[in-house]
């Protein structure tokens, strides 16, 4: 066997596979490969703590599929690492479904909590975006069924907390109507606003001067502003760090409010997972940006499962 790694993010929407090898003398650690399936875990069962058959199904076929490329990049047992977040751990069939996983795939996954989360997702943040040793940053990582807040820079983290409002269980709360009515966008506004007081509260003391997105609905707005310029994003190639403007932002989050499903499907750009959840998600987005009058935001194309990595390398 390798010294390489194997490191599986099971998150509400999408399942992550990175396998990658320290490189001796401690520089950036050489992909192998990475991959991603949007497993929809939460689909159909997160607002009611379970997780529905369907999506097990799916989980199960996107596990298996990881497992086959972990054994052809021939990864010692001892070297996997798979970690659930938000969709299992809130889940009364949570236990029971990852017995199966196991019995199913060998893979041995460890549920982590939310401050754990949000934890890693800074560790990966941070080898993508520099943060620098000054005035901290607001950290925003939206999942399918949390979101994680951090103000950090690049050395410390000053707070961080975990809430379970990701955009699976905005979606399921608050989109009953579409496109979204002004009453349920005030109605989402409202509950954020009483919700994240905590972060209210931290962003007061420790006065964050940019936001950092991480993940799904953050990627896919820089997918929607690239095919908007006409410009080519490969995730392939794409730059560890995008600049999204807030006049950028602001044009894409009045259109996907006035768009129906089939139109907001047919924008370059849009994948079909995020074509609904994008919309509460720019929502929470929007209201971050209004509510601590943040000038700038940051897209980092690294989070959670990179963050495994960085630990797992020791930097």
């Amino acid at each position: 066997m390798t010294s390489r790694l194997a490191l599986i993010d099971m998150g509400t929407n999408t399942f992550h596979l990175l396998i990658a090898e320290p490189v001796a003398g401690g520089g950036q650690p050489r992909v192998w490969f990475r991959t991603r399936t949007h497993v929809r875990l939460g689909e159909g069962g997160i607002s009611n703590g379970v997780i529905a058959d369907a999506a097990i199904e799916r989980a199960y076929q996107a596990l298996q599929a990881f497992r086959e490329e972990i054994d052809l990049h021939e990864v010692s047992e001892h070297r996997i690492r798979a970690v659930a977040t938000s969709a299992v751990r809130n889940a009364a069939n949570g236990a029971a479904f990852l017995a199966e996983v196991f019995a199913r795939t060998g893979l041995r996954v460890e549920v982590i909590g939310g401050a754990r989360e949000a934890e890693l997702i800074w560790a990966g943040v941070r080898q993508a975006v520099p943060l620098g040793d000054g005035p901290p940053s607001l950290l925003m990582d939206i999942g399918g069924g949390s979101i994680e807040f951090i103000i950090a820079n690049q050395q410390r983290i000053f707070w961080m907390q975990s809430f379970e409002i990701g955009a699976q269980r905005l979606l399921d709360q608050f989109f009953w109507h579409d496109p979204i009515s002004e009453g349920q966008e005030a109605a989402e506004r409202d509950y954020l606003a009483r919700t994240l007081v905590p972060l209210t509260e931290a962003v007061r003391r420790f006065a964050p001067v940019a936001l950092v997105g991480a993940s799904g609905s953050f990627d896919t707005l820089c997918d929607l502003e690239a095919a908007r310029r006409n410009e080519a994003r490969n995730p392939a190639q794409q730059l560890n760090e995008t600049e999204l403007t807030r006049e950028a932002f602001a044009f894409h989050f009045a259109r996907l409010k006035a768009l129906r499903h089939p139109e907001r499907l047919a924008l370059p750009g849009m994948t079909p997972l995020r074509a609904d959840m994008i919309v509460v998600a720019a929502i929470a987005i929007d209201w971050v940006l209004a509510a601590y009058q943040l000038p700038r935001i940051r897209v980092s194309a690294y989070a959670l499962k990179e963050g495994l990595l960085a630990e797992a390398a020791g930097f």
